[in-house]
């Protein structure tokens, strides 16, 4: 295990996470439901999911790709997707 990896990952997930979409579908579905337990087991099962999708794809991409290429195409689809979510075309 490398501590410096998870360490960086946890936080950078963590900080990229707070006040998300995500935690306000929390939230909402905690509040109508009256049932906490069954909407964060339902989270943690899909949030795990989406991360060993995300994490498979990029060990198939390193494989491939320079880490560098893969970090810019990223960071240029996130720029995209933004502009486009601002201008209301997404």
């Amino acid at each position: 295990m490398d501590w410096k990896v998870f360490g960086t990952t946890f936080v950078m997930i963590f900080i990229a996470e707070l006040a998300d979409k995500t935690q306000l579908v929390g939230i909402g579905m905690s509040a109508k439901s009256k049932n906490p337990l069954s909407v964060w087991l339902g989270s943690v099962s899909a949030y795990l999911i989406v991360t060993a999708f995300s994490v498979l794809i990029g060990v198939i991409l390193g494989k491939y790709l320079k880490p560098e290429i893969v970090r810019y195409v990223g960071a240029t689809l996130f720029v995209g997707i933004g502009i486009l979510m601002f201008l209301g075309k997404i």
